[in-house]
C-alpha cells in the first residue's frame, strides 16, 4: 500500500475525557476522515467509546505496548523480566485460545503478588483480543499493513 501521511490536527484541553475525545473524533469525521478500519488506543478513558460512536464499524483495540508498560508499573525491578516474559507468552501466541490459556497461567502464577495486572488484562480482554486477531491476520497475509510512521 502506498499513501500519504498528514497531521490531521492538534487539540489541547484541560482534561482528556470522553466528551473531549468525542468532539475530536466528530471533528475529524466532519472534516476529512470518512472511515477508520483499525484504531489502536492507549487506554485513555472514553477514547474507544468516542471512536465507536462516530465510526461504528471501526475495530478499536488496545495497544499491547501500553498494556505491558502499565502492567510492569506494579512490579519491582527484580521481578520485571519474569513478569514481562510471562505476559509476552500471552500476546505473542499463534491463536486466541493459546493467549487465553497463557493469561490463565499468568493469573495462577502472579495474581497473588500483582492482582491489578491480571485484573486489567481480563477487564480489557475484548479490546486486547482484537490486537491478537489483527496480528494473526497479518502474520498469515502476504501483504503487511502500511506503517503509520516512518
Amino acid at each position: 500500500m502506498e499513501g500519504e501521511q498528514e497531521v490531521l490536527g492538534l487539540w489541547i484541553a484541560q482534561t482528556e475525557g470522553a466528551k473531549f475525545w468525542l468532539s475530536v473524533v466528530t471533528e475529524l469525521k466532519n472534516r476529512v476522515v470518512q472511515d477508520i478500519f483499525i484504531a489502536c488506543v492507549d487506554g485513555l478513558k472514553g477514547f474507544p467509546e468516542a471512536i465507536e460512536a462516530v465510526y461504528p464499524k471501526a475495530a478499536v483495540q488496545l495497544c499491547i505496548v501500553h498494556m505491558v508498560r502499565n502492567s510492569l508499573n506494579y512490579v519491582g525491578w527484580n521481578k520485571r523480566k519474569l513478569v514481562a516474559a510471562d505476559l509476552k507468552r500471552v500476546y505473542s501466541t499463534a491463536t486466541e485460545a493459546e493467549a487465553e490459556q497463557y493469561l490463565t497461567e499468568f493469573e495462577a502464577n502472579w495474581e497473588d503478588a500483582y492482582p491489578p495486572i491480571a485484573q486489567s488484562w481480563r477487564n480489557n480482554w475484548a479490546r486486547l483480543r482484537r490486537s491478537l486477531i489483527t496480528r494473526q491476520k497479518y502474520a498469515r497475509s502476504s501483504t503487511p499493513p502500511m506503517p503509520l510512521s516512518r
